[in-house]
């Protein structure tokens, strides 16, 4: 038998029974033989458990007694604000769902298939943006409305490499809104318009096709391999507007204020060009809006008035009436110019600026060329010209205006100078000081000098500008020169007088016309004769027509100008009188958009006394940048013995070049190939005996003063001594 058997259960052998008594009486020998019993033999565990909803008190945590020193109040006594949740950013929100919307639209292939206009007229305006329109709608104005569109399209003109969908597609929401507003603008406004985007055809991820199959998928593409292959979609979309423009709106009704009820109504109303039955177009009614305003001033209202137009279109029978506040306020006639500087430049001489006179009927061109010419006397930095009413109308009679002039004055003063090297000239240096204003009205005087290797120079000059009438110069000129050139040497005192009519860059005259006297004395020398003093006489006259469309830069007409000077010359007691005698004559043709072709020819001729009775300064020479370029100044003609030239009593040049537009820097610069001719002859009779040629290449630079001009010429047929090149800088054309 078991030992368990024999002695019963085991007592537990954790405890002595002979402990301590304070042990004995926590657990007794009782819970040593039977510990389960005795732990059921307890209060705790013959207490029931309570009730869990009994154990959470509707009442109050009690209050904990304050600790001395602690002044932060406990939790239950704290007034905390109540946490408010968060609103939603709407830039945040509403990018979130452009996104979503770009999004869906490019994961999509073009659904909107079935809305496109069959056949459709395709025009692309950009990489990313196509016109459509009908096949067979007649639209006139269907370019203007592609121009206009490209210009301000936001997908054309803000297109970026990193755009994202949310920028494509505010893009094309804006262009939309575009679209229609451009259309109104021609009279389309109830146009149809779709747009769509289409996709690239091969936008799929990597792995997509392989796993759709059945067969072992790709390795699937990275989130940086996701993000190119979507920029690259995004780069390759196209945006396509399909536009019905619908019917064209045109004019019910046009009112154009009282200019009805003026006595040259009629020829008001047809410098409007639009009529009821015209299509409306919002360019043309604010052209015409301005060509009704520049008639009235050129009729002579002064103070007519055209207000913004104002359009209210019907949408039913599809038109549009317009009206146009205008107010004509009579007609006037000139009075009188008054000059708030009377001292400075007086009113009488704004009288002969002014193109106008008092009785002529008033012009509001005049009035703003009054304003150019006086700002063109450089004596005035700002001109205000304003009508004044002295009389009102009264009786079918035009009123009267005088013009009132506010000038400021402008520095009137003026020290220059200049220093420069050429192989031709050497060195030189050049000032002069000048008062523009020394003996008012436009009385200019300038003393100038010249220090140089080739030339000195001492002079004085008087000038007054529009003497007695508009662009009229009255000049007079003292000066002392010496100067040394290949052809002669000379020491000069001259003193001359003119009257010249000229043409200027504010108003190009056809007509010009100068006449003045000359008195001269001078020693000159050649390399074959000694020196000789000659006093001469001359009176210039000049007379010149002008039929081109540019005083600069001519670009089609023809020129024709005569120079006849009537000389007297005494040397050693010799007396000759000759006339000399200049003719100039260019055309300019345009053969293209980019070419222009321009010719010239001078002939000149001294006739009346031998070559050695005409002082060398006086002869005619040819060659040098004005003339046959390539050679230099006055290479060209007769040579005496030591291979110097002599002049010549004729003169013969022809010159043909081509103007070319480039293209480059916006068009201002462009390209001259010239070719030249000329000879001078020993009798007065022109000839092309010893003709020269010489040809090269200019560079043509535009500013707003005119070109400025860099030419390169070589000789065809040079002599011995001629330079092979010759370069010549300049402002304008050479002819």
């Amino acid at each position: 038998m078991g030992l368990g058997a024999t002695l019963g259960p085991l007592p537990a052998l954790g405890q002595s029974r002979d402990a301590d008594p304070a042990l004995e009486a926590l657990i007794p020998d009782s819970a040593l033989d039977n510990p389960q019993a005795w732990a059921r033999d307890t209060d705790a565990a013959r207490t029931p458990a309570p009730d869990v909803s009994t154990l959470i008190s509707p009442d109050p945590l009690p209050t904990l007694p304050a600790m001395p020193g602690i002044t932060l109040e406990w939790p239950d006594k704290a007034d905390l604000p109540a946490i408010e949740p968060l609103s939603p950013d709407p830039d945040i929100a509403d990018a979130q769902e452009q996104a979503k919307a770009a999004g869906a639209a490019l994961e999509t292939d073009d659904s909107a298939q079935g809305v496109r206009i069959a056949n459709a007229s395709l025009v692309r305006v950009a990489d990313q943006v196509v016109l459509a329109f009908p096949p067979d709608a007649k639209l006139p104005d269907r370019d203007a409305i592609v121009a206009r569109f490209k210009g301000l399209s936001a997908l054309a003109t803000l297109k970026d490499d990193e755009d994202n969908l949310a920028q494509l597609t505010r893009r094309a929401k804006s262009d939309a809104d575009l679209l229609q507003q451009v259309l109104r603008v021609y009279g389309y406004y109830d146009p149809g318009i779709t747009q769509t985007i289409e996709r690239p055809a091969n936008d799929t991820p990597t792995g997509t096709t392989a796993a759709a199959s059945g067969a072992t998928p790709a390795k699937a593409e990275t989130p940086e391999e996701a993000r190119e292959r979507r920029q690259e979609s995004l780069a390759k979309s196209v945006v396509r507007f399909d536009i019905q423009p619908g019917p064209q709106y045109r004019f019910a009704h046009i009112a154009l204020g009282d200019v009805t009820t003026a006595s040259d109504g009629k020829d008001l109303r047809a410098a409007f060009h639009l009529n009821v039955g015209d299509p409306i177009n919002t360019d043309k009614i604010l052209a015409e809006k301005d060509s009704l305003n520049k008639e009235m001033g050129e009729r002579g209202y002064a103070f007519a008035t055209v207000g913004e137009p104002d359009l209210v279109i019907d949408h039913e029978p599809r038109t549009g009436d317009l009206t146009v506040p205008v107010t004509t306020g009579g007609k006037y006639r000139f009075g009188h110019v008054n000059s708030n500087l009377p001292a400075y430049l007086s009113s009488r001489h704004l009288e002969r600026i002014a193109r106008f006179r008092p009785g002529d009927l008033y012009l509001r061109s005049d009035m703003d060329d009054l304003r150019e010419g006086i700002l063109a006397t450089s004596l005035v930095s700002t001109a205000t010209v304003k009508a004044r009413e002295v009389t009102p109308p009264a009786n079918g009679q035009p009123g009267v205006v005088d013009v009132d002039v506010d000038l400021t004055k402008a520095p009137q003063r003026t020290l220059a100078g200049l220093i420069g090297y050429s192989s031709g000239e050497g060195a030189r240096l050049e000032g002069s000081w000048e008062h523009r204003n020394f003996f008012p009205p436009e009385g200019m005087i300038r003393l100038r000098g010249v220090l140089g290797t080739q030339e000195q120079l001492a002079g004085v000059t008087f000038r007054r500008n529009n003497f007695h009438e508009r662009d009229q110069v009255l000049t007079a000129d003292l000066y002392a020169q010496t100067i040394q050139v290949r052809a002669y040497d000379a020491n000069t005192l001259s003193a001359t007088a003119s009257l010249e009519k000229q043409s200027t860059l504010i108003f190009q005259k056809p007509w010009t016309y100068s006449f003045g006297i000359q008195l001269i004395g001078t020693q000159e020398t050649t390399s074959t004769t000694p020196r000789t003093t000659y006093f001469i006489a001359a009176l210039p006259l000049r007379g010149a027509y002008d039929a081109s469309d540019n005083l600069l830069d001519p670009t089609k007409g023809w020129r024709l100008s005569l120079r006849v000077s009537p000389e007297i010359s005494t040397t050693d007691g010799t007396k000759s009188s000759y006339v000399k005698t200049q003719i100039d004559a260019s055309i300019y043709q345009r053969v293209s958009s980019r070419i222009i072709l321009a010719a010239r020819t001078r002939l000149g001729a001294i006739a009346g006394t031998e070559l050695d009775n005409i002082a060398p300064s006086r002869r005619f020479y040819a060659g040098g940048g004005a003339s046959v370029r390539g050679y230099s100044y006055q290479r060209v003609g007769p040579l005496d013995a030591a291979g110097e030239p002599t002049g010549g009593r004729s003169l013969t040049e022809f010159s043909l070049e081509a103007r070319v537009k480039t293209g480059l820097f916006g068009g201002a610069v462009g390209l001259v190939p010239f070719v030249d001719a000329g000879t001078v002859g020993p009798t007065a009779t022109p000839t092309l005996s010893g003709l020269r040629l010489g040809a090269g290449l200019g560079l043509r630079y535009q500013t707003n003063f005119g070109p400025i001009r860099i030419d390169v010429g070589t000789p065809i047929n040079p002599r011995p001594g001629d330079s092979r090149l010759g370069v010549y800088i300049a402002l304008g054309q050479a002819f």
